[in-house]
């Protein structure tokens, strides 16, 4: 599941992205409120994490621009302020606002609270992912092929996740850095590409089916289609 986290204070905006990436969610951070808007409007998002009192456009705004719009209106959206006043709390339940957690506040019970949401609302991911013969247990995080599993790490399993939960989708190497590794691109490290490679070898290598495929110039797709064929040097 994907969590937008608009946040302007540095170490908590941090702190909460690399917390949620540990539990298993992708991630992404805005650190003003007209960038966290555009994001979430643009991405496939699942759940808004918001600050109130955010630079260049308030979350009062932003939670108010997000209702306003067809595409974003059912989006779950959670508070986390220091703004703890009964009218402040009020205001953004009347706004639209999902759940409201006061800072400073314990990272499990925002943990759970998401989840919550996310269990509660209409875009909750399937618990099992199936691209042609493939399975992915979501919850347990366990893959099989043709009924047979195949054994990834932490790091495997996230980037495969990010490319199933996009399938049909070219996802390029920027964002799969930024979603699975927490780094911005920089086209002089193959970091990207030999973690594709080694995914293959277990996941493609052994079946006639290939599902990950290279779009040149452009990134990754998964998908259960003929892609490109692979120089070996990408193998």
């Amino acid at each position: 599941m994907h969590i937008l986290i608009i946040e302007d204070e540095p170490k908590t905006g941090d702190y909460l992205q690399r917390g949620l990436r540990e539990c298993g969610f992708t991630a992404s951070l805005a650190r003003n409120g007209r960038d966290g808007l555009h994001l979430a409007c643009e991405e496939d998002v699942d759940l808004v994490v918001l600050d109130v009192m955010l630079p260049r456009m308030d979350g009062w705004e932003v939670l108010a621009s997000l209702r306003a719009q067809a595409s974003t209106a059912q989006l779950p959206v959670l508070f986390l302020t220091a703004r703890d006043e009964v009218q402040d709390r009020v205001r953004g339940l009347e706004l639209g606002a999902d759940d409201y957690l006061v800072k400073p506040f314990a990272f499990v019970e925002l943990v759970a609270r998401i989840r919550t949401l996310l269990r509660r609302g209409p875009v909750r991911e399937d618990d099992v992912l199936r691209i042609g013969d493939m399975e992915i247990d979501v919850i347990g995080r366990k893959v099989r092929r043709q009924g047979r599993a195949v054994l990834l790490t932490a790091q495997e399993f996230n980037l495969l996740h990010l490319l199933a939960r996009r399938e049909g989708q070219v996802l390029s190497r920027a964002l799969i850095a930024s979603q699975v590794w927490d780094m911005n691109f920089d086209s002089d490290t193959n970091v990207i590409d030999a973690a594709i490679r080694r995914l293959r070898r277990k996941l493609d290598d052994p079946f006639d089916l290939k599902l990950i495929h290279t779009r040149r110039g452009m990134g990754y797709v998964c998908e259960a289609a003929p892609g490109e064929p692979q120089p070996e040097s990408l193998r």
